[in-house]
C-alpha cells in the first residue's frame, strides 16, 4: 500500500506541478487575448444577465431545464467550499501574503476560461432519453471535434466520475463531520447519517431540485460569510493599507520568517497562489460547464457571460475576504494552517468567529456534495447511459456517511490527482475549439450593438 501511495503522490505532484499550472494559466491568457479581455470589459453585462435570469423562462422555445441564475448557483455550490476557507489559508501559510495576488491573476484569466467552457457547453449540448439537456467537456469534445476525438471525452468522463466520489463527496463529508465535532461536539456518525438523508432527498429530485436548493442556500451562505469576513476586516480597518501593500510586495519579493511563518520565496507565492486559486474556482477543470449546459437559454454567449461570474465571485470576492481577514488580523504569522488559520483569524476579531467559520465550512461543503453529484452523474451517464443515473445516485448517497467517518488520506490523494487530470482533455478542447468561441462572441456583440443603435 505504501508503494501505491508513493506512486500516486508522485503523480499528484506531476499533474498539479508547474506544467499543469502553466497550461491552465496559458490557456486562460490565450482565450483572454482572443476575446480582447471581454471578461473584464463586459462584467457589468454579465451581472445584468444574471439578475434578469433569476426566474425560469415560461417560453417553450427556450431550451433548458433551469434558470441561468440557478445554473450559476449550482456551479457555485460546487466551487465555493473548503477551497475558499481552508485552501486560501493553506496558500498563504505556504506562499505568504503574495499568494493572494497570484490567486487574483488566476481568476482574471480564469474568467475567460469559464466563459469559453460555458459557451461550448451550451453550443454542443444534447438532449438525453429523459428529455433533459446535457453537456460539458465530453460533449463539446465529441460534437465539436468529431468522433476521432471522442476518446478524449471518454477520458474526461472517467476522471470526473471517479474524482467526484473523493473531491466532491467523501472529503467534503469528512470536512463537515470534523467541523461539527470540533466546534459543537456532534459525533461523526450522526453528521454522516443526517447528511445522507438530506443529500438523498435532494438528489432524487434531479437537477431541478439541486438547482432550487443551490439557488436558495448558496446566495444566503455566501452573503453570511462575506458579511462576517468584512466584519473581521473592519475590526482591523487601520491595517488594510499595510496588508494590501504586503500582498503586492510579497508577490514579487521573498518573505522572511516571522512568528510562526517559516518564510517563503516568490516562487512559492506563485505556485501555491495559482494552485489554490484553480482548486477553488475550478476554471479550466471542466466541471462548471456541466451545470451551465442545463440552463434555459438559446444563446451560448449569454450563458457564458453569466458563467464567468462564478470565478469572479468565488475568487475575487470570497477568497479575497478570507485572505484579507487572515492578513489584516496578523493571523498569517501564527503558525496555524488550513481551516484552523481562518478560524483563528475570525475568532480574534469576533466573539463567535470560530463558530461562524465552522458553520460556513459545513454548509459550503454540503452544497459542494450536491453540485459535484450532478457533475459526476453526467460523467457516469455519458459512459453508461440514463440507466446508470438511479444506481449512481444511490451509491453517491451511501458514500456520504462513509466519508464522514473514514480516514481519507489515500482517497483524497487519488481524487485530487484525478481532479487535475480532468483539466487535460478540457484544455485541449478549449484550444482547438477557441475559433468557435471567438466567432460566436463577435457575432453576439455585433447583434447587441445593432439592436442598441435601432432603439
Amino acid at each position: 500500500m505504501e508503494t501505491i501511495m508513493e506512486w500516486v503522490s508522485q503523480l499528484n505532484s506531476l499533474v498539479w506541478g508547474v506544467p499543469m499550472l502553466v497550461m491552465i494559466l496559458g490557456v486562460g491568457l490565450f482565450l483572454s487575448i482572443g476575446l480582447r479581455f471581454m471578461q473584464l470589459l463586459k462584467l457589468g453585462r454579465g451581472f445584468r444577465l444574471l439578475w434578469s435570469g433569476r426566474i425560469p423562462d415560461k417560453d417553450t422555445n427556450i431550451k433548458g431545464e433551469i434558470s441561468p441564475f440557478n445554473a450559476l448557483m449550482t456551479s457555485l455550490s460546487a466551487t465555493i467550499g473548503t477551497g475558499n476557507i481552508a485552501g486560501v489559508a493553506t496558500a498563504i501559510f505556504l506562499g505568504g501574503p503574495g499568494a493572494l495576488f497570484w490567486m487574483w491573476c488566476t481568476a482574471l484569466v480564469g474568467m475567460a476560461t469559464k466563459f469559453s467552457e460555458a459557451v461550448l457547453a451550451v453550443k454542443y449540448r444534447e438532449v438525453d432519453d429523459s428529455g433533459n439537456h446535457i453537456g460539458g467537456p465530453m460533449y463539446y469534445i465529441k460534437n465539436g471535434l468529431g468522433q476521432k476525438w471522442a476518446w478524449l471525452g471518454t477520458l474526461f468522463a472517467l476522471f470526473g466520475g471517479f474524482a467526484g466520489f473523493g473531491i466532491g463527496n467523501t472529503v467534503q463529508a469528512n470536512s463537515v463531520a470534523d467541523a461539527l465535532d470540533s466546534n459543537f461536539g456532534v459525533p461523526a456518525w450522526a453528521t454522516g447519517l443526517a447528511m445522507m438523508i438530506l443529500v438523498g432527498a435532494v438528489l432524487m429530485g434531479g437537477i431541478k431540485r439541486i438547482a432550487d436548493v443551490a439557488g436558495k442556500l448558496v446566495p444566503l451562505m455566501t452573503v453570511f460569510y462575506i458579511t462576517s469576513g468584512l466584519a473581521v476586516i473592519v475590526v482591523y480597518f487601520d491595517q488594510i493599507p499595510a496588508a494590501l501593500e504586503l500582498v503586492f510586495e510579497s508577490a514579487f519579493n521573498p518573505v522572511a520568517a516571522q512568528g510562526g511563518f517559516a518564510g517563503a520565496a516568490v516562487w512559492a507565492a506563485i505556485r501555491f497562489g495559482v494552485a489554490r486559486g484553480v482548486f477553488s474556482n475550478e476554471a479550466g477543470l471542466g466541471s462548471a460547464p456541466i451545470a451551465h449546459a442545463a440552463a434555459q437559454t438559446n444563446n451560448p454567449v449569454a450563458q457564458g457571460l453569466v458563467a464567468m461570474l462564478g470565478t469572479f465571485i468565488d475568487t475575487i470576492v470570497v477568497c479575497s475576504i478570507t485572505g484579507l481577514a487572515i492578513i489584516v488580523s496578523g493571523a498569517w504569522t501564527s503558525g496555524e494552517t488550513g481551516a484552523s488559520l481562518t478560524s483563528y483569524a475570525f475568532s480574534h476579531a469576533l466573539p463567535i468567529g470560530q463558530y461562524i467559520v465552522a458553520v460556513a465550512l459545513a454548509i459550503f461543503a454540503f452544497t459542494t456534495i450536491l453540485g459535484w453529484s450532478f457533475y459526476s452523474e453526467k460523467c457516469v451517464q455519458y459512459l453508461f447511459g440514463t440507466k446508470a443515473i438511479v444506481p449512481f445516485r444511490l451509491v453517491w448517497t451511501l458514500m456520504v456517511p462513509v466519508g464522514a467517518m473514514a480516514s481519507l488520506d489515500f482517497i483524497w490523494l487519488v481524487a485530487d490527482t484525478l481532479n487535475a487530470m480532468m483539466a487535460i482533455p478540457n484544455l485541449i478542447a478549449l484550444l482547438l475549439l477557441s475559433p468557435v468561441v471567438f466567432a460566436l462572441t463577435r457575432e453576439y456583440f455585433i447583434k447587441q450593438r445593432q439592436a442598441e443603435l435601432q432603439k
